[in-house]
Formats: C-alpha cells, structure tokens, sequence
C-alpha cells in the first residue's frame, strides 16, 4: 500500500473514524460499509483498489467501528448518514467522487448520488435495497438468531465494534423490523442518478429477490447490472478476487474523475 493515515473527524457533532489510503492526487473512490459492517469489511478490496491508482477513502458510520456512540438509527432514508456523508466530503473539500456501497451502505450511495450528481461520477451498488420485501424480513430474523445463538458470529462484530456491539446491532434490527418501513420505496428518487451505475448482486442472496437487483438497475438509466451465480450477500468479501476486477474493469471503463 502506498500511503495510510487515519483520523478522527467532527462531523455534525459527532466523532466519525476516516481512513486514507492511496495517494491524495489520485480519483478519489469512497467505501461505505454495510449495516453491520465498518471499515474493515472492506480488507479485500482497500489495498487493492488503492494500489490501483485510486485515492481510497473508507470511514465507520456513526454508531459503528471506532466512531462515535449512536443510540438509534434511522434506515430506509438514511436521512442522519447522508447529512454525515455530505458534511464529510464538504470538510474533506471533495468535489468528485465514486461511492462504492454495500447493503446500507448501497442504499446510502444512491441517495447521495441521487441529490448530489455533480459530485459523483461512478457508482458501485452491491445488495442495496430500494423497498422491502418478504426475504428481507426473513433474512434479517436469521441474523438476529445469529447474532444470539452463534458464538463466533458475536464474537466477530464484537472485534469490529467493541463495545458498542449490542446497541449497533440493536439499532440495525429495530431500524429495518419497523411497519412504517414496508411503505418506503425509493425507486421514483434513484431515477434522477445520471453516473454510470454497476449494479452488483449474488443470485443466492439472502436478504432480497433476484427481481430487487433488476429494479435499480431499471430505475437508473446509465446502469450495468451483475447478477453473480452462487453468490450471497457478502459477495465483496466471499469472493474478493472476482469483485475486485470486475469493479476495477468498470472504473476504468466508466470514471471520469
């Protein structure tokens, strides 16, 4: 790897973890992580990525990671991580940028892209969501079974989140289990993202139809859509070497800093 520094920075009153890794000069390419993730999720793609000619920015959301304590959250809009998410760029002065996002962190990438299309110029959705359906609700159920019955699946988000785990967790599963959410449909907004769009999901993913991944890509018109057979929805860390360069390919191909 090139170059890495980490800091802590102030965003709209709150302590948010940032890490910069690649040279500063180069197309600048922003990590968000999923809604149980943090920065480290993105191990198999950070130094790749950077090391590929991209100035590579990760940070852990509020709530997760080492950034601050967060006592609730509100999914579906996103509304407090996009607010954090644009103060970011503005404090970092970013003027353009690609957003790669997964799961959460797609759907928070859309809404970013769909407000701000003079500052994003490519953007990689992995296992985003855009409305729920009935496998996100059984898929979420699994994961708190998880979460309570299997030791090294706790131990795990333990070492990403310390101890903050219970309350992230918390937050992640109350957000996405509440009625209200099963009215939220985002497609009229990601109609207006402009920036060529790969859209990225496993076929065997557990948490949403294959018909889901054809709706953002039908949604947003300068869009590609990869449908990986076999895959689940940790693909970016299932099978690394494979997302790796087909995103790489695509960011060639497409991002113009």
């Amino acid at each position: 790897m090139e170059t890495y520094t980490s800091q802590l920075f102030n965003i709209n009153g709150r302590n948010l973890f940032v890490a910069f890794y690649g040279l500063p000069q180069n197309p600048v390419l922003i990590f968000l992580h999923h809604g149980l993730g943090s920065i480290y999720s993105w191990q198999p793609q950070i130094e790749v990525f950077a090391n590929s000619g991209y100035c590579v920015i990760a940070y852990d959301r509020w709530g997760y990671g080492k950034s601050d304590y967060r006592s609730s959250l509100i999914t579906n809009d996103f509304k407090e991580d996009l607010a954090d998410l644009s103060a970011l760029l503005d404090h970092l002065k970013i003027k353009r940028a690609a957003l790669i996002g997964h799961s959460d962190g797609g759907t928070l990438a859309m809404y970013y892209a769909a407000r701000f299309p003079e500052i994003i110029g490519c953007l990689v959705v992995v296992a985003a969501h855009i409305y729920v359906e009935p496998s996100m609700v059984s898929g979420i159920l699994q994961v708190r079974k998880s979460f309570y019955e299997n030791p090294w699946f706790r131990s795990a988000l333990q070492h990403l989140h310390g101890d903050k785990t219970e309350q992230m967790f918390s937050n992640w599963y109350n957000g996405w289990v509440k009625m209200e959410n099963l009215g939220w449909d985002m497609r009229q907004i990601i109609r207006s993202i402009l920036c060529p769009t790969l859209v990225i999901q496993g076929e065997n993913d557990e948490h949403a139809t294959l018909q889901h991944a054809r709706d953002i890509a039908e949604a947003i018109s300068n869009s590609r859509l990869w449908l990986e057979p076999g895959a689940r929805h940790q693909l970016p860390q299932d099978i690394p070497d494979v997302f790796n360069h087909k995103v790489l390919e695509f960011l060639k191909e497409n991002y113009v800093s």
